[in-house]
């Protein structure tokens, strides 16, 4: 225990331990506290005082680099207006020198002038005569184009008479024919052109007329063409149209459609064609390849110019996809394997059904026979025993046969076998 005196009122207070040294604690803290702040007010005094030493110091530094920096001002000035009247001395002297130097270039100037005018005047004279000999020139070459304008105006108007006496040879040939023979001829142009162009574009393929009227009707020709593995490239059937000019009925191509749509479908061709002289006005077919498909499927109608063009870009299209249809080819042939082993199985049974049934029958019937002849070998067997009984009751006769017996009724018997005894 402890005991404490206030310095106010003197009375005397008596604490633990603890409480004693919590107070002790307080009165060191506050007195630590007065210590620490009366040393920081005397530092700041020091820095302070410190901090307007400096800035004198520094305040003096500066005022001494500005007195340097007005002396340096002041000798630059004067060390400026030296170099200035340099310069300019130097900037006279440089005139005068460039002032010869431009009387100099100008008097080259006059002298070079004088030496292009020259030229140019030479220049000028070579070109004018070169101007007048290339319009001699061009004189003669517009004299030799007029010549072979007319020479070729001549020639022209030689083969348009020329072309004019055809047309009008075709003419009277068409109109002296009759229509089948207007046709062959178009038939003949197309087989011919094909033929001509065989070996070069079409070495695989089959053009030849459609001679099958088991169906009804039949088409003018028929193209075919199939890869080195037998698979179908292109197949189309043509069909060829034409008509004489002075003809009184004519046709419309349109007319056709329905029958060639049929024999295409008949004869398994792809595409169908119908190569056509006929409408000569309409604007439709003479513009070129016309699509029909719309009306029946895979049908074209070409003037016979585009023939052979017509094949060629269906025959460039079946290329594009030939290995789709060799693909295709190789999955028909697993599936007709496969129908063919159904189809074999499926005959096989019929087969061994037929032969169960025949040979089932004839087992039938031979064991019909089998038990009519056991029928017969019983009834035979029966007559047999019925004779066997007939023997042997006829031996047991036969074994009772005495002469005795035979004799007994029969005197003269008996006397006979007697005296054959007696002997």
């Amino acid at each position: 225990m402890n005991e404490i005196k206030c310095p106010n009122c003197g009375e005397v207070f008596t604490v633990n331990e603890s409480q004693y040294s919590e107070l002790l604690s307080q009165v060191r803290t506050a007195e630590f506290d007065k210590e620490i702040h009366d040393r920081i007010k005397q530092e700041l005094a020091l820095a302070e005082q410190k901090s307007q030493n400096t800035h004198q110091a520094i305040l003096s530094q500066k005022e001494q680099e500005i007195s340097n920096l007005k002396s340096e001002i002041a000798q630059f000035k004067t060390q400026q207006e030296l170099a200035k009247k340099e310069v300019e001395q130097a900037a006279s002297l440089q005139l005068q020198e460039k002032d010869k130097e431009v009387q100099r270039l100008e008097s080259q100037l006059t002298t070079l002038r004088l030496e292009h005018e020259n030229q140019l005047q030479k220049t000028l004279s070579a070109l004018e005569k070169e101007r007048d000999e290339v319009k001699n020139q061009l004189t003669l070459q517009e004299k030799e184009a007029a010549l072979a304008q007319t020479s070729l105006k001549e020639r022209y108007e030689v083969e348009l008479r020329q072309k004019d006496e055809t047309i009008e040879f075709y003419k009277d040939f068409k109109a002296k024919q009759s229509t089948k023979m207007i046709g062959e001829s178009l038939e003949q142009h197309c087989e011919y052109e094909f033929n001509k162009n065989r070996m070069a574009m079409f070495p695989r393929a089959e053009f030849g007329k459609d001679n099958d009227a088991r169906t009804g009707s039949k088409g003018d020709y028929i193209y075919r063409e199939v890869d080195e593995n037998g698979v179908e490239i292109l197949s189309i059937m043509f069909e060829m149209k034409n008509e004489g000019d002075e003809t009184a009925t004519k046709k419309k191509n349109e007319h056709f459609f329905k029958e060639l749509d049929k024999d295409r479908c008949e004869k398994g061709c792809e595409y169908a064609i119908l190569v056509t002289l006929l409408e000569a006005d309409s604007e439709l077919y003479n513009s070129g390849i016309v699509d029909v498909s719309y009306a029946y499927e895979k049908m074209y109608v070409i003037r016979p110019q585009f023939f052979l063009p017509m094949i060629t870009l269906l025959r460039n299209a079946a290329l594009n996809s030939l290995q789709y249809k060799q693909e295709l080819a190789l999955v028909r042939e697993q599936n007709i394997d496969i129908t063919h082993f159904e189809e074999d199985l499926d005959a096989f049974k019929v087969a061994f059904a037929k032969n169960y049934q025949s040979a089932s029958t004839n087992f039938g019937k031979a064991i019909e026979e089998i038990d009519k002849a056991i029928r017969r070998m019983e009834e035979i067997k029966k007559f047999l025993t019925t004779s066997e009984n007939q023997l042997r009751l006829a031996n047991n006769k036969l074994d009772d046969v005495s002469v005795k017996k035979l004799t007994r009724k029969n005197p003269t018997m008996k006397a006979k076998f007697e005296a054959l005894e007696k002997k």
